[in-house]
């Protein structure tokens, strides 16, 4: 069964399909009914999931860490003086699996360019801000680092551009498309076109966040990059509406309220289910009853919240406290430590000195399983 709105034969063609046990659920009312549909869904969902099997590989690489508001971070919820900033580290991770038609397929989730985002509205601001203060640079040197390239981590896995089929974001805040997929404008400040960065791959997106992209309100338009379509091949898109499995062990779900076309990456591999996305960025978020950020566990037991959201953008949070209970119903248990659940977050709070006490109560590190192998096409 198709949920609503989505193109089944645009699925099939890429050798996925949509998730009936999801059908229905994100409209259920009143809202602590819509809670428990999907709770239930989700965990309806985990079991045949992990029964269809496993992908063959994944592996996460880090890209940059960029300054990030304290205040967004945990809803506002860290109690005790800290700097504004920290710093949020976005990992790229690249999937391999076989599609349900049974071909070979690579997938590259969350390939940020750090120039792209750069032209966010927000981080524009914060560019000129940082400028005019005494001191400036050295804060900038304090939450900045980058660490590779997109085109880099592929060659340091053994990829070309043309092994890629499909990339991915979780949503498009502070993503300019046109640094992935190419575009036939000149983007400004540049001499020429912009090529492809992942050759012929195209971007799986849900069909509302494209259309976000398209016409933004002036209350999501700071953290999206206006223009960032200029250019681009529609056809380089494949849309979606809902939740969608790519093949046997690797899942977009539709986790809507942080922004209306969020989803989330799932993954079965040899330790279980993984779940990645920007709902939070930490364990902290989906876990504040574990939190040692002062504040974060108060949160939990004064509201009596399962989970502590980022919130720099409230486009629906309950709809985003929802989703957060999505991931956490489908994510299994750390192996290393069985206190804590197998989400990495897409982009994730950086775990250093110079930010405490705001630093992450534990750390994945990142995904690694099996190995990655070009020419699979």
């Amino acid at each position: 069964m198709a949920t609503a709105g989505t193109n089944p034969n645009h699925l099939t063609g890429i050798g996925a399909r949509t998730i009936p046990e999801f059908d229905g659920v994100h409209e259920v009312w009143p809202r602590g009914d819509r809670l428990r549909a999907v709770r239930a869904a989700a965990a309806a969902y985990k079991e045949r999931f992990k029964a269809q099997g496993r992908v063959r590989a994944v592996r996460s690489v880090d890209i940059a860490a960029a300054p990030y508001p304290v205040k967004y971070a945990f809803h506002d919820a860290v109690s005790v003086p800290t700097l504004p900033l920290i710093s949020m580290i976005n990992r790229m991770i690249v999937v391999q699996y076989d599609d349900f038609d049974g071909r070979a397929r690579t997938l590259v989730f969350e390939p940020t360019v750090p120039d792209g985002s750069a032209e966010a509205p927000f981080y524009r601001n914060l560019r000129k801000l940082v400028d005019k203060v005494p001191g400036g640079k050295l804060l900038e040197r304090t939450v900045l680092r980058y660490y590779a390239e997109p085109g880099d981590v592929l060659r340091r896995l053994g990829l070309a551009a043309d092994d890629i089929d499909f990339c991915t974001f979780d949503h498009l805040h502070v993503q300019d498309p046109r640094m992935i997929l190419g575009s036939t404008e000149v983007v400004e400040g540049e001499q020429a076109p912009r090529s492809p960065l992942f050759g012929g791959a195209r971007m799986l997106v849900h069909e509302r966040e494209l259309a976000t992209l398209r016409s933004l309100h002036p209350m999501q338009w700071a953290w999206y990059v206006d223009g960032g379509l200029g250019g681009v091949d529609p056809e380089k898109f494949v849309t979606f509406d809902g939740d969608v499995e790519l093949g046997p062990g690797v899942a977009l779900l539709w986790t809507p309220g942080h922004t209306d076309g969020n989803h989330s990456l799932v993954l079965n591999t040899p330790d279980g289910v993984w779940v990645s996305s920007e709902n939070g960025i930490s364990l902290d978020n989906w876990q504040p009853e574990l939190s040692r950020i002062p504040g974060v566990r108060r949160y939990h037991e004064e509201f009596g919240r399962e989970i502590c959201p980022n919130a720099n953008t409230l486009e629906d949070s309950l709809d985003q406290y929802d989703s957060m209970v999505k991931e956490k119903t489908l994510a299994d248990r750390c192996k290393a430590d069985p206190r804590w659940l197998q989400i990495l977050p897409s982009t994730e709070l950086a775990p250093w000195k110079r930010f405490w006490p705001v630093v992450p109560t534990y750390v994945h590190g990142g995904i690694a399983y099996g190995e990655i192998k070009g020419g699979r096409r």
